[in-house]
């Protein structure tokens, strides 16, 4: 069973990083559409996909299982709003030129869950994983003398994500469940400020064409699947090896950025992508080191 759910994980962690990856090239689609808007539409289609999606796999049960333990059901609040700050923070990224920085924060976000693990879930650091770490750190500390600026939309990304991660993995409440009621929880947050603050030429979805109307209920899907694929492989991998598939997302983002959108690699970036760059391979080697040494034992 364990051999199974692993399997299971990676290709949850797989799928779900590789539709992140190319998510840039949605939001780039409605870029005429305000962040805060798209933000809204994220999360009220994504409410309604999920009570669809759960009625149809008759998930129901489970759903008021986790709604009878009032703890897992506040830390999902918890969770909602991390998310939702991680999603506005991303959507006004790619629309506004800075989709290289996003891509840096999801580089440096398997290093930050290595360093969750340990502090949290009392996962060892191996002597590899402290030299990625430090080498990561470098990478952001010279950008900073250098150049004195911080990568903070990319801090901010690595961090929110991180922490949502954490949080699901401690709560341990299936894909579905977790993500209906984390959209419910800024659902009407979501529609007050849609329906009756959101004042801009795609704020009234009557004057809008089908088109592009069609493309913002996508946003429902768009978000939920890689979220549940996501939540699922943290249900059935440790943290520390769920980052380890995340250079996949980052690396389609950057290269988006890079051939398809232009946007440019300035010295200050270049610096802090090569040393993230360097730490994430000696992550990767010491995460093929550690797994052949385990096969050898078990052997």
């Amino acid at each position: 069973m364990d051999t199974q759910q692993t399997r299971q994980g990676i290709g949850y962690a797989l799928g779900a990083y590789f539709i992140w990856g190319i998510a840039p090239a949605y939001f780039k689609l409605v870029k005429e559409v305000p962040a805060t808007e798209i933000m809204t539409h994220r999360v009220i289609w994504s409410a309604l996909f999920m009570l669809v999606l759960i009625t149809l796999t008759r998930n129901w049960p489970q759903v008021r299982s986790v709604l009878a333990q009032p703890k897992k059901v506040l830390l999902l609040a918890l969770t909602a709003v991390t998310i939702g700050g991680n999603w506005l923070l991303f959507i006004w990224a790619v629309n506004n030129q800075h989709m290289l920085e996003a891509s840096l924060g999801y580089f440096i976000n398997p290093l930050i869950n290595v360093v969750f693990g340990m502090l949290f879930l009392r996962e060892r650091f191996r002597r590899l994983q402290w030299l990625a770490v430090l080498l990561a750190t470098t990478g952001v500390l010279v950008q900073l003398w250098q150049f004195g600026s911080l990568p903070i939309i990319g801090l901010g990304l690595a961090f929110s994500f991180a922490l949502y991660g954490l949080v699901r993995k401690k709560i341990q409440v299936d894909a579905q469940s977790g993500m209906l009621i984390e959209t419910l929880w800024l659902f009407p947050l979501a529609a007050i400020y849609l329906f009756g603050f959101a004042d801009s030429a795609t704020s009234h979805l009557s004057a809008n064409a089908m088109s592009l109307n069609l493309k913002l209920v996508a946003a429902g899907i768009i978000t939920t699947i890689p979220l549940m694929l996501f939540a699922a492989a943290c249900a059935r991998l440790r943290l520390s090896t769920v980052g380890f598939f995340q250079y996949l997302g980052p690396t389609l983002m950057f290269l988006l950025a890079v051939i398809f959108y232009g946007e440019n690699l300035t010295p200050d970036k270049m610096v802090t992508f090569g040393f993230i760059w360097l730490a994430l391979a000696v992550f990767i080697v010491d995460a093929v080191v550690f797994s052949a040494r385990t096969r050898v034992r078990v052997a």
